[in-house]
């Protein structure tokens, strides 16, 4: 029997308003006689708009507030950008669905100027380290410039802060609308996307089984075998949202390719690997790549990175 009312807790911002409400929807067109409400929360990463996340802390900066207002029984779910989201969660809280992925890879907005043909030294926009290293990695030449906001925020910045480009989540963009301003997406060879990203997470209290019923037809299978190495890989490697670690999982048939990189800030030294086999045994391979990866160097590099996070966050009051 399908429940009278759901209450989705979100976010603000305008992209995470268009996932709750097309949950939303969704949850109405499958179930007629719901009510389903939405309830606004403003999380520490929406306080703080002038110092970069990896600053911040990174580490459930866009959901803590959310998981409270779960565990005080105050809303029945949560939908998440995966990418915003830990690798471990509160005690009765946890991860019941992953959405079918929308494009992954990340997107150039420029004045009509491919990322190969900037010209030299050009200044680059974007909120991710994971970016920043890649794209330093091929151009080191770029000066990378640290922007926050919302998707419509950063694309003004491409005026307001004299950027030669801003480099966005395709996902977002179609989401809402911006894709005439994409000037070129960039293969996942070149900007191998952050952890879970294009897919949604719809997060609950793992005892309420009225609600996890009525949510189980959001969970999309491949799309969840793939996410669930790449936050394998992200909880091996002990990483936030916010470190230079990458991973790309794609699952064709019954067997699952992922990748996986981690690089320093300056992306002058970086380690990447790739591991196939069952989708079934998906966290299994992110922990195997991930093992990998930090063998062949990774270790080194992210504890040069932990180390630099530190000290900076020692300096941000919060």
């Amino acid at each position: 029997m399908a429940l009278k009312q759901l209450r989705i807790g979100t976010r603000a911002s305008q992209l995470a308003l268009w996932q709750a409400n097309w949950v939303k929807s969704e949850l109405e067109k499958r179930y007629p006689g719901m009510e389903v409400t939405l309830t606004k929360i403003k999380t520490i990463g929406d306080k703080i708009l002038d110092v970069p996340l990896a600053q911040v802390g990174g580490k459930g900066l866009f959901v803590k507030e959310i998981e409270e207002a779960m565990l005080r029984e105050e809303i029945d779910i949560a939908v998440h950008s995966m990418k915003d989201v830990p690798t471990e969660f509160p005690e009765g809280l946890g991860l019941y669905c992953i959405t079918e992925r929308e494009d992954p890879r990340d997107a150039v907005i420029s004045r009509g100027v491919k990322f190969a043909d900037l010209p030299k030294g050009a200044r680059i926009g974007t909120s991710a380290l994971r970016r920043q290293a890649q794209l330093l990695k091929v151009r080191p030449d770029l000066e990378m410039v640290i922007i926050r906001g919302n998707v419509e925020t950063r694309i003004r910045k491409l005026n307001d802060e004299n950027l030669d480009a801003v480099i966005l989540a395709a996902a977002g963009l179609k989401r809402l609308g911006f894709t005439e301003s994409v000037t070129e997406y960039l293969p996942v060879d070149l900007s191998l996307p952050a952890i879970g990203q294009g897919a949604l997470g719809i997060e609950c209290r793992l005892d309420n089984e009225a609600v996890k019923e009525t949510i189980a037809f959001f969970n999309h299978p491949d799309t969840a075998h793939a996410v669930r190495a790449e936050r394998a890989l992200l909880w091996r490697c002990e990483g936030g949202c916010q470190v230079p670690i990458a991973a790309h999982g794609e699952v064709v048939g019954n067997q699952l390719k992922l990748t996986g990189f981690i690089a320093s800030v300056d992306g002058k030294t970086s380690v990447k690997g790739t591991i196939s086999g069952a989708a079934e045994e998906c966290e299994k391979l992110g922990i195997a790549l991930a093992e990998q990866l930090l063998k062949d160097g990774g270790h080194e590099i992210l504890a040069e990175v932990y180390k630099r996070e530190v000290s900076r966050e020692k300096e941000i009051p919060v």
